[in-house]
């Protein structure tokens, strides 16, 4: 990509330009104009944004939401914002693909629920944002519209499978976005491109599922450049709707969860590797260790901690978990032999595996997750968060499908190399990739943060205490000026 200048309202997070909006001194009008050309000028060398409406459409839109603040409407927290919706979620009128040929002309009648929450703050919608086939596999390239490109060096690969939301926010051309997490969608493309991806408390953000009593592996979140901004979209998208029986009720101020808590009266656990389990490529702990000690700087305390569980049960517990999940959602695809020739490779093996469990391996599995969660528990007696890194490499070439070799180990199955942000999903706790700096070949990485169960707005006000700290926030991609 050659360089290029962002428009200055494209620079701005997204609360101060909504702000902006509602007071008049710009209007949506000229927003949309300067995200619209910005994509233009950039989306090509990444392709992160997909499916983009027509211009004169989405000016209509934006001039009718210029009309409302004129008349002194009542208008929301998102009004006149351009929003691109991550995928894998149901947009009304617009299509969603989930990146499988098997949905490549799929019109939705409807919306997700969270896509309704930020229709009705006044987004306005102007496409989505690329993932890989079905969500699977933390790099966004499906045969569809092909492979999102890293914001920071486009010869690797974005992430995901929140990819193209990651890459669309650190480019610039959203100024906050919508993700999902099963196993570190949200966390993977936020550490991949110098954002944050927040993965709420299950349950935190209702999504209408087709067994609404079972899922609780996945959930939508938000994505954005600072903690304001994260909360925000969090208290536009959280809270208890009826479609979402095990959804959470209100109750949170979320207008607070900005505000940021004093490091010094805080106690971090550094997780680091789980007691040498996991495998890392050379680099990324140390670095990530030396973000973490940005916090104790701040007169945070930060300590080591040993995990006391056998992580191998809980990764094995995870994969059988989601082969359940996966294997029942394509029964049909698999059973029709011309469907199942257009799943990717990896969605194949997932669902042959689920054929080989058995109840009592799920009985299991469920076992060591509450396990697990009751250890959670533990460290959060002693510890008011937990970090780690967000990812066991940087981010990688792209052509590459996935990562066959980690710090020397082999990978055994294409998510293995992910396996760092799993415990989050297993416990159902919120965590957020916050970023943690740069490789010297100048690559992205994120740490997490992992908070109490449903202690998500504690957490959001310790991300607004990283964002004084942290002196990565406001860099620019390489191109970008």
């Amino acid at each position: 990509m050659t360089s290029h200048t962002v428009p200055e309202l494209c620079r701005l997070n997204a609360v101060p330009l909504a702000g902006m909006i509602r007071r008049r001194e710009v209007s949506a009008s000229e927003v949309m104009g300067a995200y619209l050309d910005h994509i233009e000028a950039v989306n090509p060398a990444v392709n992160a944004i997909i499916s983009l409406r027509p211009r004169a459409a989405l000016m209509a839109e934006a001039q009718a939401a210029d009309e409302a603040v004129a008349r002194g409407d009542a208008v929301g927290p998102m009004h006149g914002l351009p929003q691109a919706i991550k995928d894998l979620a149901f947009t009304k009128g617009l299509r969603t693909t989930f990146g499988s040929p098997l949905f490549a002309d799929l019109v939705p009648a409807t919306d997700a629920i969270f896509v309704e929450r930020m229709r009705d703050a006044g987004a306005i919608i102007i496409g989505k944002t690329n993932v890989p086939e079905f969500g699977y596999g933390s790099n966004s390239y499906n045969p569809i519209f092909g492979l999102t490109r890293n914001a920071w060096n486009p010869e690797r690969v974005g992430g995901g499978s929140s990819g193209g939301a990651g890459v669309a926010l650190a480019m610039r051309m959203l100024p906050v976005a919508d993700g999902s997490d099963m196993g570190g969608s949200l966390r993977n493309p936020a550490a991949w491109n110098n954002v944050y991806g927040f993965r709420p408390s299950q349950g935190r953000v209702p999504a209408e599922l087709i067994d609404p009593f079972y899922g609780q592996m996945a959930t939508d979140g938000p994505m954005g450049r600072s903690a304001e901004d994260l909360a925000m979209l969090m208290g536009v998208q959280a809270g208890y709707d009826p479609r979402a029986p095990l959804s959470l009720g209100e109750g949170e101020d979320w207008s607070t969860a900005a505000e940021p808590l004093d490091p010094a009266t805080l106690r971090f656990g550094w997780l680091g590797d789980f007691d040498g389990h996991l495998p890392f490529e050379p680099g990324v702990l140390e670095l990530v260790e030396a973000a973490a000690g940005r916090l104790a700087d701040a007169g945070a305390s930060v300590d080591p901690v040993g995990i006391g569980f056998d992580m191998e049960a809980l990764w094995q517990a995870f994969v059988r978990l989601r082969q359940h999940s996966i294997g029942g959602r394509h029964a049909d695809h698999w059973a029709d032999p011309a469907q199942r020739a257009l799943l990717k490779p990896e969605a194949q093996w997932e669902v042959s595996e689920s054929l080989k469990l058995t109840s009592l391996d799920l009985w299991r599995a469920g076992v060591v997750r509450g396990a697990w969660y009751r250890r959670m528990l533990e460290l959060f007696e002693r510890h008011d968060f937990l970090l780690l890194p967000a990812a066991q490499v940087f981010p990688f070439a792209a052509g590459i499908e996935w990562p066959q070799e980690v710090g020397g180990r082999r990978m055994d199955s294409y998510h293995r190399w992910m396996e760092v942000v799993v415990g989050a999903t297993m416990s159902g706790c919120p965590a957020v990739s916050v970023p943690a700096g740069f490789s010297p070949e100048g690559l992205p990485m994120g740490m997490q943060m992992i908070g109490p169960p449903r202690g998500d707005h504690r957490l959001l006000r310790a991300v607004a205490a990283w964002d004084r700290i942290s002196p990565w926030l406001d860099a620019l991609p390489p191109g970008l000026s």
